[in-house]
């Protein structure tokens, strides 16, 4: 076992902040080898029972869980910060012509690598992320990840259907390809597979059918998409599916709603959407910088609270404009000040915390197992530097509460709070 001495901050059941100024974090192997945390909370309540134990003195340092993304997509590392009109124009414009790539695995693996030296940088290491349509970028993904020890999810992109050529998959061939790479993959070391169709207007009705046949036969495995972004993309879905009750009721018709189903965005949802979201377990991966980016609108909190409906936040690399998490808790603050909450008033310092730790988590069915630093969660967990900056320094040292320093954080924060990255 270890332990180390640095102010702490974890959460409760409830998703309140637990903070000591003064905390001890005892970490060491549980029954699998693994390392979880062992005890949490004030060094002088803690330091008796784990006499004997190494101390690493950390204080001064600020140690908090590891950062959960719930929503990014790894290939799109080099298409961030590509100007568009708005979403359609930037996938045909930037984004499929790079994905088109990814049939190369040693490219995918490069990029690969890149993409989880930044998610480290900025103190990310969780993420349920899409690969591409091509098998190759999700080998080359799931070797990074198992590499680094990372407990990593992704997923081959499905859209067999209005994408151009070099993206486009053949129906059974991807079906039969995701099968394979589920049994190959899912549950290996912490890595773990998601059923990926890109959205709904990029993949036939067979192959959403057949998507939701293997999520009914792999219970345990994630699935991921997009819904509900964009206005255009919604008017294109209701062309599509005349049917459906909503862009969201066209995947729970293919049975694609369910514990484990991750929907980034979110946006355009009405009352009997959001509803239907907490009645089938979905979850929504809340993205607002690329929301911001690319003009699709605004996630609506208190809708989504009154609803039940659970959720957490993402980047979404590469709409999503920046890896880190600091940039997107401030950026889900601007857009719960935008008329979604009391008025006056936005999420609190705690709440954006929660959301991208332990609510994250949570909205994977992970809750227990990362997001947190209570006792059996695995011990991945960042050791932050309040003083990372002169104006930092600054701003830190005059906080009189801990909504006044985690404000401060998430408002001047970026890579270089990060001073350290642990996994289990």
């Amino acid at each position: 076992m270890k332990a180390y001495r640095a102010a702490l901050l974890r959460f409760d059941d409830h998703g309140q902040p637990l903070y000591d100024s003064d905390g001890l974090l005892v970490v060491g192997p549980d029954a699998s080898g693994r390392r979880v945390v062992r005890a949490a909370g004030s060094h002088d309540a803690l330091i008796d029972r784990f006499a004997g134990v190494a101390v690493e003195d950390l204080r001064g340092y600020l140690i908090a869980p590891g950062f959960v993304d719930l929503h990014v997509h790894y290939p799109q590392t080099d298409v961030i910060g590509a100007p568009a009109a708005g979403l359609l124009p930037w996938l045909e414009n930037y984004t499929f012509p790079h994905e088109s790539r990814f049939a190369d695995k040693a490219y995918a693996r490069g990029v690969a690598d890149f993409f989880f030296d930044e998610l480290a940088r900025h103190g990310v290491t969780t993420a349920l992320t899409f690969a591409t349509s091509h098998t190759a970028s999700v080998d080359a993904a799931f070797e990074a990840a198992q590499a680094r020890g990372l407990r990593f999810i992704t997923g081959k992109v499905l859209q067999d259907r209005h994408s151009p050529d070099g993206v486009r998959d053949l129906t059974e061939q991807s079906l039969v390809d995701t099968e394979d790479l589920i049994r190959r993959w899912h549950g290996v070391d912490r890595l773990g597979y998601a059923i990926t169709p890109r959205f709904a207007p990029t993949s036939t009705d067979e192959q959403l059918r057949g998507a939701g046949e293997l999520a009914a036969r792999y219970s345990d495995v994630w699935i991921q998409s997009h819904v509900a972004e964009n206005r255009d993309e919604v008017r294109w879905v209701a062309e599509l599916y005349p049917q459906a009750r909503s862009y969201l009721g066209v995947y729970g018709d293919f049975g694609l709603l369910r514990e484990r189903a991750v929907y980034a965005h979110c946006i355009h949802l009405d009352a009997h959407d959001r509803v239907l979201m907490r009645e089938t377990g979905a979850v929504a991966a809340v993205s607002p910088t690329s929301n911001l980016f690319l003009g699709s609108g605004f996630f609506d909190y208190a809708a989504a609270d009154a609803a039940g409906m659970r959720y957490g936040l993402a980047s979404d690399v590469g709409g999503g404009t920046s890896f880190s998490p600091f940039h997107t808790m401030l950026a889900a603050y601007y857009v719960g000040r935008e008329g979604h909450t009391k008025p006056g008033l936005s999420l609190t310092p705690g709440q954006l915390w929660w959301q991208h730790t332990a609510g994250a988590a949570q909205a994977l069915g992970l809750a227990g197992v990362v997001g947190n630093l209570t006792p059996g969660h695995e011990a991945d967990f960042v050791v932050l530097n309040p003083k990372a900056t002169p104006l930092l320094a600054r701003k830190t040292a005059q906080a009189d509460s801990l909504d006044e320093l985690l404000f401060a954080l998430i408002v001047l924060g970026d890579d270089r709070l990060v001073a350290r990255v642990h996994t289990a």
